[in-house]
Parts: C-alpha cells; structure tokens; sequence
C-alpha cells in the first residue's frame, strides 16, 4: 500500500506522550503509534455509525407489546442458541 508522508506539530507533553508509547515497546516507532492511532478512529467511527443506524431501525419498528421480562428471554434465548 503506497504510504503519504506528513508533518505535524505537537505540544512538548505530546511529544513526551508519543514518545512514551514507542519506549514501551507497544510499537517500533512514532509512525507506528500515529497509524494505531487512525486506524481505532476509524473503528469507533464505523462502530459509532452501525449502532446508529441499529437505533434508527430500532425506533422505526415502533413499540412493542413484549414486557421487558418478554424480551429478556428472547435475547437470553438468542445467545444460548448462538453459543449452541
């Protein structure tokens, strides 16, 4: 995958933060911890945009008739299905 080179300007504490995270060993370098960085960006933006739009169907579906005790064991009936 060609890769883009780009500068950015941190404060002291964030360098020192940065650095930290590379002498930890967690990664190779400042390059390494910026793409970790983005890329769980990207993840809790996509995550964030899949539970919207659960909520949305959600709310289109209306109300239910089910009580909460109802709807408590179809989901525990659900799982243990999924776990077989």
């Amino acid at each position: 995958m060609p890769m883009q080179r780009k500068t950015i300007t941190l404060t002291d504490q964030m360098e020192d933060w940065v650095k930290a995270q590379v002498e930890s060993g967690k990664y190779g370098n400042d390059s390494e911890y910026f793409r970790d960085l983005v890329r769980r960006d990207q993840e809790r933006q996509e995550a964030e945009t899949r539970l919207r739009s659960m909520l949305d169907d959600a709310e289109a579906s209306g109300l239910s008739d089910l009580s909460p005790k109802d709807i408590w064991d179809h989901a525990e009936a659900l799982v243990s299905k999924q776990n077989g």
